[in-house]
């Protein structure tokens, strides 16, 4: 069959399947994350902001690079300073504060109840949209609500006074904190990300991110943040800049470009599974039936939204 000129063109269906494999696999690397995190504070005597700051730092190369190249290669996004000024808040929201939370809370509570409960920043962001752009939920969204927040207290009670957790109050109160707090990075950003392209607009804020970790990291510790740790320390670091970091920010990135931002939320809702079986495997956490059914509900609250959300 010979298309005209004016046909719209059609992608392979491969083209979908690739873009479906990369929103999987992107989904998994970011699932490790919990993981490596609480194997390096279970062997090691490391904290939040030293290992926030290794982490960070070893990634900065590859998002210097990426910005570098992207600026050569693609339109360029003509921000205002004070666009630029803002672009560096929500960056230095989203990957210093956001991440820092998180990593506190993985401090009192194992990573199988971290990601359940970090994975309700939708419901989050959908209150954000009431408040500030003045949204109104659709009738089926309190279901989706009442869903999730259902799920996360039958995740929740069983782990009260579980020995796994340390302090399970605390620890779910940064990583709720870390959801919020990240958010408002995602509400905040849409609309430069729009302009910018998500790849461009994720280097500039891990960039902007950096230089508040790092110096905390310093105030906090001084040089020896960078140097006085055991090598596995590095290594594991190194592991979570690069593959749970920067290869899959890119590979979601692409991911959402090919099957569109609704496809892959849906499909980036399997991160927790992902996280609660490498958690039981790895780190030999307890999951039982009512955290699994727990988590379930999450999930299924949480793509409800994500659906509701692109279907209105």
């Amino acid at each position: 069959m010979i298309l005209s000129a004016d046909a719209p063109y059609e992608r392979p269906r491969s083209y979908y399947w690739m873009g479906a494999l990369m929103v999987l696999v992107a989904a998994f690397c970011f699932a490790c994350k919990g993981i490596l995190i609480k194997m390096v504070y279970q062997e090691y005597p490391v904290d939040a902001i030293a290992l926030l700051s290794l982490r960070m730092l070893f990634s900065l190369p590859f998002y210097v690079t990426m910005a570098w190249w992207l600026s050569k290669t693609t339109p360029g996004e003509h921000l205002c300073a004070r666009e630029w000024l803002f672009l560096a808040l929500v960056g230095i929201t989203g990957y210093y504060v956001a991440s820092y939370l998180n990593f506190l809370g993985l401090v009192y509570i194992t990573a199988s109840l971290e990601r359940v409960l970090l994975f309700v920043y939708p419901t989050f962001v959908l209150g954000l949209g009431v408040v500030v752009f003045k949204r109104k939920i659709k009738p089926m969204q309190y279901g989706a609500l009442l869903l999730t927040y259902a799920g996360i207290a039958l995740a929740f009670w069983p782990n009260i006074n579980s020995d796994q957790q340390k302090d399970v109050f605390l620890g779910a109160f940064w990583v709720l904190l870390s959801g919020l707090v990240y958010a408002v990075y995602l509400v905040g950003g849409d609309r430069i990300m729009a302009r910018m392209g998500s790849q461009k607009f994720t280097c500039y804020a891990m960039i902007a991110a950096t230089v508040p970790t790092v110096l905390h990291g310093l105030i906090q510790h001084g040089w020896r943040v960078f140097l006085s740790y055991p090598a596995p320390v590095y290594g594991i670091s190194g592991i979570m800049a690069v593959f749970v970091t920067v290869f899959p920010t890119f590979l979601l990135a692409e991911g959402i470009r090919r099957i569109g931002s609704g496809n892959a939320s849906i499909l980036a809702s399997i991160g927790p599974i992902f996280t609660i079986v490498l958690a039981s495997v790895v780190l030999h956490e307890q999951i039982d039936f009512w955290q699994g059914l727990g988590t379930f509900l999450v999930l299924a609250g949480v793509c409800w939204i994500g659906w509701k959300g692109k279907k209105g």
